[in-house]
């Protein structure tokens, strides 16, 4: 391969991969040791390892929701005001009436995130919260081992569809942190999303210079 082939490959290449919003520590940590020991290897060789790096550390975090609408955590409140009132049915999942898991996917849903159906796999998605002093809205609190789950609305409210005969409320939290068995964080806070954001970018550039040196480096044997 010509340099003049070389570098048209390579600038090709680059303009392709600054397109990529997200290059996690895993593909970065994949992609510079592939550079470093595959003198010869093309840049296409060092950008297959990373994407498959990638894969695997995506694979790794699957508990987390997607979050394609850039919900926030208000959003979620607002979504599961619009059911206060409709009444408890074991099972339910609509206007029609719902529980409590049914309650969550429901408003989940509302904002374009899917979660499980049941509580013992809502209790498991995202990321945990120490205490409730620390939950903020749109959280999830579960309590009884798994029995329960609610909606933190803020200022120490909850929503949640209670029991038969009740319907979906918004009261006080009744609960303390002795008798709640998690509290899980779907949609992340803006600035960790942010820090992120400049954290998959940095990994971008990473990627592209360590994949050209080797390329250069390969080339000039």
């Amino acid at each position: 391969m010509t340099m003049v082939a070389m570098l048209s490959r390579v600038s090709d290449i680059r303009a392709t991969l600054e397109q990529l919003s997200t290059v996690d520590a895993t593909a970065k940590s994949a992609a510079t040791t592939a550079a470093g020991n595959a003198s010869s290897s093309t840049f296409a060789d060092v950008l297959a390892s990373a994407a498959g790096a990638s894969t695997s550390a995506t694979a790794a975090t699957g508990t987390v929701a997607a979050n394609p609408g850039s919900a926030t955590g208000a959003d979620v409140v607002k979504a599961a005001e619009k059911y206060l009132g409709v009444p408890y049915v074991f099972g339910g999942e609509d206007r029609s009436g719902m529980d409590c898991s049914g309650l969550v996917q429901r408003v989940y849903a509302d904002m374009g995130i899917t979660v499980p159906r049941l509580v013992s796999g809502q209790m498991k998605i995202g990321t945990e919260v120490a205490s409730l002093a620390e939950a903020k809205p749109g959280d999830l609190i579960v309590t009884g081992g798994g029995d329960h789950i609610l909606i933190y609305a803020g200022d120490h409210k909850v929503i949640h569809a209670p029991y038969e005969g009740r319907t979906v409320s918004k009261v006080e939290a009744y609960m303390d942190d002795s008798e709640i068995t998690t509290i899980r964080r779907v949609i992340p806070d803006a600035p960790a999303a942010a820090a992120g954001s400049t954290r998959s970018s940095a990994g971008t550039t990473d990627l592209v210079n360590a994949a050209f040196a080797s390329l250069l480096k390969g080339g000039s044997q």
